[in-house]
């Protein structure tokens, strides 16, 4: 066995069905199986799957465990040296799972491997490929101040071209070795930065690379966790930014994470008095128009829910509650 290839399902049968299907119509010239882990969908998704597909491995999880401890039930079955993490929402064209497997084979110095991500149509999905480039993205500042961003978070520079500081969660592939050496995933996330937060123990272990010819469609199929009404202001989704901040500690310690959290509460602030100033100046009522200032102000609510925890690093799984999908409410 050459490839266990991991997928996380959850409420997800259909696109997991055809992705699935992709991998047995384009990948060939090794051996490999299929695990789904299903982070207990409560539908019909094993006999969907089992119908077209009866030769996958199938877990269970027994509850919506999120992508770190699905993929993590997952490496615990798998039977091969190598491990490729797969989306549900993605699709192959090409014998990508075979060529990364080849290149991690040649490559000693490479510890993972990425995908490119694609559109149906083929070209590139834009992807953060470095931590720095990320990090200023956290940021809600006017764009005249990106300047001042860029020299506080300069890009790194490698020598090989290939070479990336954050692979895509969606497709990546390393050996167990590698796991072994540096640990599974982390956990504490619940979705969105795990794998950003893997990534910093990964580079440990060797180089994260991309490749041209290493590409695969990505769905990305609707989320009740995505983020929604975005806006300059309100550019990230509540339960991704409360796994951003989460990454922010672990990596960079308390001061780039109070930084952060003091950015934030400054800015709900500041937001709320400039509209309420501006409608006063105008003689609306002064609680006109404050939608934008509202989703804001709840979001930034949510992260202090998590403050303490998060600032001590306390275990637990950091998944917000339903009712804190601010995302959700205003859609």
């Amino acid at each position: 066995m050459n490839v266990s290839i991991v997928i996380v399902n959850y409420k997800s049968a259909e696109l997991a069905v055809n992705c699935i299907s992709s991998i047995k119509q384009f990948t060939h010239g090794i051996d490999y199986e299929i695990i789904v882990v299903d982070n207990n969908s409560e539908d019909n998704s094993e006999q969907i799957l089992k119908a077209v597909h009866s030769d996958i491995v199938w877990v269970q999880t027994g509850y919506n465990a999120g992508f770190s401890r699905g993929n993590n039930a997952g490496f615990k079955v798998a039977k091969a040296n190598y491990i490729l993490l797969l989306n549900a929402d993605t699709l192959l064209f090409e014998n990508s799972i075979a060529l990364t497997f080849n290149r991690l084979q040649e490559r000693k110095d490479i510890a993972v491997i990425a995908g490119l991500q694609v559109n149906p149509d083929l070209s590139l999905m834009p992807y953060f490929r470095n931590r720095n480039e990320f990090r200023k993205f956290l940021y809600v500042v006017p764009n005249r101040f990106n300047k001042y961003l860029d020299k506080f978070f300069p890009e790194p520079h490698f020598e090989d071209p290939n070479q990336a500081e954050l692979p895509c969660g969606a497709f990546m592939m390393m050996s167990r070795e590698t796991i072994d050496k540096v640990g599974a995933m982390d956990e504490d996330f619940f979705m969105y930065a795990e794998d950003f937060e893997w990534a910093g123990r990964l580079r440990k272990a060797g180089k994260l690379c991309y490749f041209d010819d290493i590409r695969f469609i990505h769905l990305e199929k609707p989320s009740p966790f995505r983020r929604t009404n975005i806006t300059p202001i309100n550019k990230f989704g509540t339960q991704m930014q409360v796994s951003n901040l989460l990454w922010i500690r672990k990596e960079y310690g308390v001061s780039p994470y109070l930084l952060l959290i003091f950015h934030y509460v400054t800015l709900a602030i500041f937001f709320y008095a400039w509209k309420i100033t501006v409608n006063i100046i105008n003689l609306r009522n002064p609680f006109f128009q404050l939608r934008s200032q509202k989703i804001f102000g709840l979001k930034v609510w949510v992260f202090l829910k998590f403050f303490w925890k998060t600032l001590f690093k306390i275990k637990g799984f950091y998944k917000i509650a339903e009712a804190d999908n601010i995302d959700v409410r205003f859609k």
